[in-house]
């Protein structure tokens, strides 16, 4: 097979221009070669912020959703946390019907942009495709996410807002501006309940706007869909931290809201308890990100933060907050950045693109090897990791090989920065304030199927529930609990 892009480019527009508008064959439909996406070049992405995938041109959109199968089972609708009509939108698209194409997601979805460009298509709607099987290659699967990405940056503009039915009367506090908040939010404003929006932050969006990156996710796409929200009568309070700001109770029994959805995601984040971390030099992945994107410290003399100036960057981790916390020192002018992580490549959990894209532009994977404790010089400030490297033994109950470490395979490293990115627990502000909050050892909220909590008339989703998880998943949870409160409220 041929596998270089420009040559599978120029036959998939060949087979397209042949076909006259027909419908095609599921045998034609398999000879389509995969649309690959255009990217920055990678010497010039990692000296800037812009987005490094460029998007399909309306012609790979086209020709990349004719791919689809239009197969009757659709696993690929039950691999969508949010059931999008996949087929439909794919059916729509590739007769370069964009529009009708993004109605169909809305339908389901009201983040396309945004899940078209961070969400993992490969391991969910992707990875049961018929096409993939049929060519024995989950690589070769439709790409659908790439699709999406296209019809909403396309067609965004030009769809309204969501319907919104009449007022029911009814009013509905949502905690968090997170993807979990903004689906709930979203479905409970159709169904006609007056919704209001409490966001800790000065902006909304959650970790769509602190946490990815802008060369990954571009600020103004989570700005056009929060302002979707808006238009559709949504309320949304900034600088306003349930649990300080106000109680979660207070909001029930003193402020008359009928029902309190909490998405506040998983923001506390974990560090190694190891020695050295406490010097000058070493941050959480969250604050590293927060500072970069939220508060856009790459952008010199304008940026509402200072940033850590870094020669040499260790990051510890190996998932996708890891790769954006690399990517970034990157282009905050380290000269090298390494991924340090204790097992293979192979159970990285971090996108393959994600790895691949920081591959490209240089970053250094020190896999098998792990920090143990990290070394300051007379000042208090990181001047080494001391690592250890492991082998890989049995699976652990995630399915990878456990790594076994090596004794007496003690190494340094030279660095200034170290960059812990190992996950995050959800922020005990809110179960401290609010005892009533059954949780669970992690801390997380106890949820039943619907969603409700423990408390009556409060309901949770996103990651204070799953832990750390995607945006797509965290939106399901949503518009699940936006169906259990609507039900509830409805009956009251």
């Amino acid at each position: 097979m041929n596998l270089d892009p420009t040559a599978l480019q120029q036959e998939a527009v060949h087979v397209w221009s042949g076909l006259d508008g027909r419908p095609l064959s599921p045998k034609e439909r398999l000879s389509i070669p995969m649309q690959e996406m255009p990217a920055q070049d990678p010497l010039a992405r990692g000296k800037n912020m812009s987005e490094v995938a460029l998007g399909y041109s309306a012609e790979q959109a086209k020709i990349e959703a004719s791919r689809c199968l239009q197969c009757k089972t659709a696993p690929c609708v039950s691999g969508c946390p949010v059931s999008i009509d996949i087929p439909r939108f794919l059916n729509f698209a590739a007769q370069g019907n964009f529009t009708d194409a993004l109605g169909v997601i809305r339908e389901a979805s009201l983040l396309p942009a945004i899940c078209g460009r961070v969400c993992p298509q490969e391991s969910q709607c992707q990875a049961p495709c018929t096409l993939g099987k049929s060519l024995k290659n989950p690589l070769m699967s439709v790409a659908i996410g790439r699709v999406e990405r296209y019809v909403a940056d396309t067609c965004s503009d030009s769809l309204p807002p969501p319907a919104v039915k009449p007022a029911t009367g009814k009013k509905v506090a949502v905690i968090g501006s997170g993807p979990a908040s903004m689906a709930a939010a979203a479905d409970l404003r159709q169904y006609g309940h007056a919704v209001t929006m409490f966001e800790a932050f000065h902006k909304p969006g959650g970790v769509l706007v602190y946490g990815i990156p802008e060369f990954r996710l571009p600020k103004a796409i989570v700005e056009r869909e929060v302002n979707t929200l808006r238009q559709m009568g949504v309320d949304i309070q900034t600088n306003f931290l349930v649990g300080r700001t106000r109680k979660l109770k207070d909001l029930l029994d003193k402020d008359g809201y009928d029902a309190v959805f909490v998405g506040t995601g998983a923001g506390l984040p974990k560090f190694m308890k190891i020695d050295g971390e406490n010097l000058v030099g070493v941050f959480s992945a969250n604050e590293y990100l927060t500072r970069c994107n939220l508060m856009k410290a790459y952008d010199d003399g304008r940026a509402a933060t200072p940033i850590y100036r870094s020669k040499k960057v260790a990051v510890l981790g190996g998932g996708n907050v890891a790769m954006d916390a690399a990517r970034s020192a990157l282009r905050l002018g380290a000269q090298e950045v390494s991924v340090v992580y204790r097992r293979s490549l192979e159970e990285m959990p971090a996108r393959q693109e994600e790895v691949h894209h920081a591959q490209e532009e240089g970053i250094q994977f020190l896999t098998l090897k792990n920090a143990q404790r990290i070394l300051g010089d007379d000042q208090g400030r990181v001047k080494a990791i001391e690592t250890l490297t492991y082998v890989l033994g049995d699976k652990d109950a995630s399915g990878r090989r456990s790594p076994v470490a090596v004794h007496g395979s003690e190494a340094l490293l030279e660095v200034d920065t170290v960059i812990v990115a190992i996950g995050n627990d959800s922020n005990p502000l809110l179960r401290q304030t609010t005892p009533e909050l059954e949780v669970n050892n992690h801390g997380n909220f106890v949820v039943d199927a619907g969603g409700q909590t423990s408390m009556p008339k409060v309901w949770a989703g996103g990651d204070i529930v799953l832990g750390a998880a995607t945006v797509i998943l965290a939106m399901g949870q949503g518009r699940k609990a936006a169906a259990s409160i609507q039900r509830f409220l409805a009956e009251s």
